[in-house]
């Protein structure tokens, strides 16, 4: 997922402009302005990651307190430089970053002028979960801060979950039903989650926050004259036919998968033999080094390109991985440099899935760390669906038997391995349908809705009685984010089979792949349209048929 050093070098306005002009670069009119806009950027960039850690001060040192009154210094300089920017005489490009810099200004750059919210991590603060949801809810920003509260309740019971008299976190338990082979414990650790899905859903009644909050994310969606699959449009794919695609997922899981009906604490075991079969190479003290050494392999060290890792779990900390910038690439000398991607997430135990995860993350590590454009374009780009799907280009390679052997030692049948791969992405595929048909019809009971999906797809047991469903953060902070994940399967297996034919494969290393697919797809930020990069790449418009032919190989074909 995707998210928001100490600095050791600020460009001012007028050495910005001599950087442009040494360099070579053809001369921005907005260098100077530019230049103090990335200056803001990589003060709130570490005042994030500051928060993010759990600390006071920056691994250099720098304190907290001094990174906000330095930021509201920089806001305010930039503030009054866009002022004085008309627009005139500007080159359509130029006025494309004016706008950029401007809309960043008003809605992810904000004063900064509370405390500093870092939660130490010796006394993290007890979130209030008994709130009133339809009080919380009220107001012009209802919707905001009913999210805000819901989450932070969501993150407190994801990392308290009571289990046989040991506290265990919510990842831990989902690395823990593929391999738990007792039947009776397995249904004990599934229902053990219950405080996860009560923070979000409460008893399902009518007054769940989460049921307030569809309401409320519905009747905005509307207002905008939009929809949750409208988000897959900006990359060429037509709305109506979105929901087409995932049902088309989920149905051929349904005939790969074994038929029979199943209890949902039995899901992941039954997609689980490659967890199992691999459970004793992946344990905890592998995860960084099987994902460095991979990495490095395909050209892209993660020490090289100064990634940083905060991987343990503490109290108070996002329950939800996220990659985000800590720093931002600059020219120095005609190099790039100064750029410094964290990725967060909290892991007790090794697992397949964990492994997975991380490998994703750092997928999008490697790909800010790649970014090559001008101060205003230097972002995520302007899709979350494509930057959800680039950061598995590599990241999926793990489920190749070739790939488990050269970094694992051993591997599991490809059948297996399939099935493990596509466990994860046709359950996010579930929640994204979930979310389309609650949005469209926001007065119905999500537990049916969940109930009708799993049973329909996965042969699940109804159980209307548990909101099983309410696992996942992004449900609850951002509300339709869970389509970026099940349209970028899609979008990620068409990228992979082109980069194949174009490159050739790059399961056991390859280390001539970082640059080749960063000189592609990587290194544009927010000066091309994800669609405009996606198309050049495949040559066509995107389509579900790489994804449905590799799941097709867990049915024992080539």
């Amino acid at each position: 997922m995707t998210r928001f050093r100490s600095p050791t070098f600020l460009l001012v306005p007028a050495v910005a402009a001599g950087v442009f002009l040494a360099c070579g670069l053809r001369w921005y009119a907005l260098s100077a302005t530019e230049a103090a806009y990335l200056d803001l950027r990589q003060l709130k960039d570490q005042i994030d990651v500051t928060r993010a850690r759990g600390a006071q001060a920056t691994p250099g040192g720098v304190a907290l307190s001094d990174l906000l009154v330095r930021y509201r210094a920089a806001r305010d300089r930039l503030e009054t430089g866009l002022r004085s920017e008309t627009g005139a005489g500007l080159g359509s490009e130029d006025r494309r970053a004016l706008d950029v810099m401007r809309r960043t200004l008003s809605k992810d750059l904000g004063d900064e002028r509370d405390a500093p919210a870092a939660a130490s991590s010796e006394t993290p603060e007890r979130v209030d979960c008994e709130y009133d949801a339809a009080t919380l809810a009220q107001g012009q920003d209802g919707m905001r801060v009913l999210s805000d509260r819901m989450y932070a309740c969501f993150g407190q019971a994801a990392h308290h979950v009571p289990f046989e008299g040991k506290k265990l976190d919510r990842l831990t338990v989902f690395s823990l039903l593929p391999v738990t082979e007792d039947p009776t414990r397995r249904r004990r650790l599934f229902l053990a989650l219950e405080p996860v899905w009560r923070s979000i859903n409460r008893d399902d009644g009518p007054g769940s926050p989460y049921r307030r909050l569809v309401r409320l994310s519905a009747a905005k969606l509307a207002a905008d004259k939009t929809s949750v699959e409208a988000g897959a449009q900006n990359l060429g794919i037509e709305p109506r036919l979105v929901e087409e695609w995932l049902t088309s997922v989920l149905e051929t899981w349904r005939r790969i998968a074994a038929d029979r009906q199943i209890e949902p604490w039995d899901f992941a075991y039954e997609a689980g033999k490659a967890s199992r079969a691999l459970a004793h190479v992946i344990t905890l003290e592998v995860l960084r080094p099987v994902n460095d050494r991979f990495y490095q392999d395909l050209g892209a060290d993660p020490g090289g390109l100064e990634i940083r890792y905060d991987l343990g779990p503490r109290e108070g900390k996002d329950p939800v991985a996220f990659t985000t910038f800590g720093g931002r690439q600059r020219l120095r000398g005609g190099d790039w440099a100064g750029g410094e991607p964290w990725v967060f997430a909290s892991y007790t135990v090794g697992s397949v899935d964990n492994l997975n995860e991380l490998l994703h993350e750092s997928g999008h590590a490697v790909h800010i760390a790649a970014i090559r454009t001008r101060p205003a374009f230097l972002d995520w780009p302007d899709s979350d669906l494509f930057t959800e799907a680039i950061a598995d280009i590599a990241a999926l390679e793990m489920f190749e038997p070739a790939w488990q052997r050269k970094y694992l030692g051993t591997s599991v049948p490809l059948t297996d391995a399939i099935r493990a791969k596509y466990a994860g992405i046709v359950m996010d595929t579930a929640w994204a349908l979930f979310e389309i048909r609650l949005h469209r019809d926001p007065g119905a009971d999500p537990n049916q809705v969940w109930t009708e999906i799993t049973r329909r797809y996965f042969r699940i047991r109804p159980h209307p009685e548990l909101s099983w469903w309410a696992v996942r953060g992004q449900l609850v902070n951002l509300p339709g984010y869970m389509l970026n994940y099940a349209v970028g399967a899609i979008l990620v297996a068409d990228l992979r089979g082109r980069a194949k034919e174009l490159h050739g494969p790059c399961t056991e290393g390859d280390r001539t792949w970082y640059p080749w697919v960063s000189e592609r797809l990587y290194r544009f930020g927010l000066e091309r349209p994800s669609r405009r990069v996606i198309e050049d790449f495949l040559g066509r418009s995107i389509s579900p048929k790489a994804l449905l032919d590799d799941m097709a190989r867990a049915r024992g074909g080539p």
